[in-house]
């Protein structure tokens, strides 16, 4: 059975595009068959390419959008008064591409000067797909009498309370800044929105027309970090000339400050994102804001106006802070040009900014209603694939759940530290930071970031002594004196895994800094293996396009013998379902079944035998070929009768030289995320990270070992 909802905008600049991909991210989550279908291409300034929402749609979720219909054709129809031929074009269209069993996603058209046919046609197209109708509402500075009414008379266009089609409205950004006409700041790091305004949600929540059976679907704060743009972003509107490019490609811009001012007027402009616009001839304010670069604040980018050249010899001087990343461009316009420009600036994500457009997906699904959205997934087929955001969702959603206290000794990484602000703003764990206050502080202001009260500090020089008896009583065998003990605490790994031992943590997380082995063997020579466990092996989580893999063990057991590779087999498996995967195991060699000899393949059939025999719950096959494992096609010939030969989740490699390079090379020629790795067979939970770990990384990572602790 099939739902189809569409969203209709109550207005203009609703923010449409944003609330279709929040709906289409939060019923991915629910695993389930979606489509997205926006009818009529409608193309905003500036975009020059394919249709924004499905082009951000069908590159950034596990949907195949359907192609819309473009604009020139569609005003073609309705100005030869072939509305009806149109309909039925868009009908067909709909239904050769739509799955039955599926959630489809509508997006209508925004009512413009350009487009004031848009509100008729949105009628129309609703009826002919016989979608529910959301409405889509900015409630701005509107008092709720106001609001109210707006809702009263839309509502009326498509059939009024009495219409089963009427489901509800999604308020979008709520408690934007506004201009003094009450119109939404469009000019880049306007101001801080205020914080979370839970009272006017309430009153929104509160509007009459609520209690006629309109259904209040959700509220969308306005959110600062979701609207901050890329550098190049800015480069690109204003046609610059980039000076030094640095991480143009990465530094998010959050606020613009216009440098006219004496330098000691101006220092509290220099913070972290800030855009910097200054006249290309003032030597004195470039050199400061390169210091302020060399002191370890990320500023967002330079910007020098009037066409001036920086003076070589002030650039030689400056080298230095350019190395840092910070960019530097110029453009031939004078400030007031300059200034006029930026305000005409399109806000609107770009279909290229990623972590942008993942960010507004996750804010968005996260700000409706739970209850309706899972309300759409009612006699709706179940995806057999978990997708990436299914299972981001599910880590995110079980962290909040469980709570988890996590001790993260590299306390004064900057990637750490925002990955500790993030999180505990989010509610996925209680991050303990090792490290002295001022200097985490201190990091925490280069990065733009404020640490909450979420966020626990503690000095290690006051704890450490804490710890010293009991690492005497576990390492005293090996020669551990007090002396040795209190040394051997200098480090923080060491310390954090004392912490952990003593259950003062729930996990511990590290390695954006430390090897993978200055951070396991603390926790093998004092944390141990599990009872059940004969080994500690690892898993990387693998998030491909439409769904995600599992991946063991690539990082910690060069060569597992035939029981060692069953139970990393079996240690795979729980950590599958541990994190909503239902796992079909694949004991991964060259040879498929009994094509091949040898003493590898013999090692992968055996443990294929044992992991069987210990877990004859699992779904555990081999030895297969990666290729029969992987693809349903060559699954059917190479091994016709294996229950997990083309459709295999969970992939076990013989030897940690093929998992690693494997993983490896699936990761990098494919640019995937991937999370771990997780290490398993631990009596508790210690993950390591790649020292070149993302943020975002280190934030899942977290939340993986919240989990972990809860179903230890």
């Amino acid at each position: 059975m099939s739902r189809r909802i569409m969203l209709i905008p109550v207005g203009t600049s609703v923010g449409l595009t944003t609330v279709s991909m929040g709906l289409v991210r939060a019923l991915e989550e629910q695993a389930i068959k979606i489509n997205f279908f926006k009818p009529l291409a409608q193309p905003r300034r500036g975009d020059n390419g394919e249709e924004r929402s499905t082009t951000i749609i069908s590159h950034h979720c596990s949907v195949k959008p359907i192609k819309p219909f473009e604009l020139g054709y569609v005003e073609q129809m309705i100005s030869s008064d072939n509305t009806d031929e149109l309909l039925e074009e868009i009908i067909e269209r709909f239904e050769q591409h739509q799955q039955s069993d599926a959630v489809t996603v509508i997006e209508g058209l925004v009512t413009t000067r350009h487009h004031p046919y848009a509100e008729r046609l949105n009628l129309e197209i609703s009826r002919a797909l016989d979608a529910d109708i959301v409405f889509v509402c900015v409630p701005g500075n509107e008092n709720p009498v106001d609001i109210n009414h707006r809702l009263e008379i839309v509502v009326d266009t498509y059939g009024g309370h009495k219409s089963k089609k009427v489901v509800g409205c999604i308020f979008n950004k709520v408690n934007a800044p506004l201009d003094e006409h009450g119109r939404l700041r469009a000019d880049i790091g306007a101001i801080d929105a205020p914080e979370h305004d839970e009272e006017r949600c309430e009153a929104l929540r509160s509007l009459p027309i609520f209690s006629k059976g309109l259904a209040f679907l959700g509220s969308v704060d306005w959110n600062a970090d979701l609207v901050s743009p890329r550098a190049i972003d800015v480069a690109k509107h204003l046609d610059a000339q980039l000076i030094n490019e640095g991480d143009i490609a990465s530094r998010r811009l959050s606020s613009v400050t216009f440098c006219a001012r004496e330098i000691h007027n101006m220092t509290h402009a220099l913070k972290p994102g800030a855009l910097l616009v200054l006249s290309g001839d003032r030597s004195d304010v470039f050199v400061s804001c390169c210091l302020a670069a060399l002191n370890g604040t990320k500023l967002g980018a330079l910007l020098l106006t009037g066409g001036y050249s920086i003076d070589e010899n002030i650039q030689k001087l400056c080298n230095q802070a350019m190395e840092t990343g910070l960019p530097v461009m110029s453009v031939n316009t004078n400030t007031w040009q300059t200034a006029q420009g930026l305000h005409a600036f399109n806000q609107e994500v770009p279909v290229d900014d990623s972590l942008r457009i993942e960010k507004v997906m996750v804010h968005t699904a996260e700000s409706l209603d739970a209850s309706w959205v899972t309300s759409l997934t009612e006699k709706v087929s179940r995806q057999k694939k978990l997708s990436p955001s299914a299972f981001r969702f599910y880590l995110t959603n079980r962290a909040r759940q469980v709570n988890k206290r996590i001790v993260l000794p590299e306390g004064n990484e900057p990637r750490t530290v925002v990955a500790a602000a993030i999180c505990a703003k989010r509610g996925l764990a209680r991050p303990v930071l090792l490290g002295e206050e001022a200097e985490i502080q201190r990091v925490a202001a280069q990065q733009g970031v404020s640490l909450s009260e979420g966020v626990e500090i503690l000095s290690p020089s006051a704890i450490r002594g804490q710890y010293v008896e009991g690492l005497v009583a576990l390492r005293g065998h090996k020669g551990v004196t007090d002396v040795v003990a209190n040394e051997l605490l200098q480090d923080n790994v060491t310390l954090g895994t004392m912490m952990l031992q003593h259950d003062d943590v729930d996990g511990l997380v590290s390695g954006a800094v430390n090897t993978t082995a200055n951070t396991i063997r603390p926790a093998l020579q004092l944390i141990k293996t599990a009872e059940n466990a004969s080994l500690v092996s690892s898993v990387f989580f693998m998030l491909l396009p439409d769904q995600v893999l599992v991946y063991g063990d690539c990082a910690i057991n060069p060569d597992p013998n035939a029981q060692q590779l069953a139970d990393i087999a079996i240690q795979s498996a729980t950590s599958a379902e541990m994190f909503g995967i239902e796992p079909r195991v694949a004991m991964i060699s060259y040879s498929t079944g009994d094509s091949g000899a040898g003493s590898d393949v013999e090692k992968v059939r055996e443990a294929t035998k044992i992991a069987q025999s210990l877990r004859p719950d699992l779904l555990i096959d081999g030895p297969l070929q990666y290729d029969a494992a992987a693809i349903e096609s060559v699954g059917r010939s190479k091994a016709p009768n294996s229950p997990v030969a083309g459709k295999a989740n969970v992939f076990v490699f013989p030897d940690l030289n093929t998992g690693n390079t494997t993983y490896k090379a699936v990761q990098r020629s494919f640019d995937l995320v991937c999370i771990g790795p997780m290490l398993q067979g631990m009596r508790k939970p210690v993950n390591d990270l790649s020292r070149g770990a993302l943020v975002d990384d280190i934030v899942f990572t977290i939340a993986l070992t919240a989990i972990q602790a809860a179903g230890a």
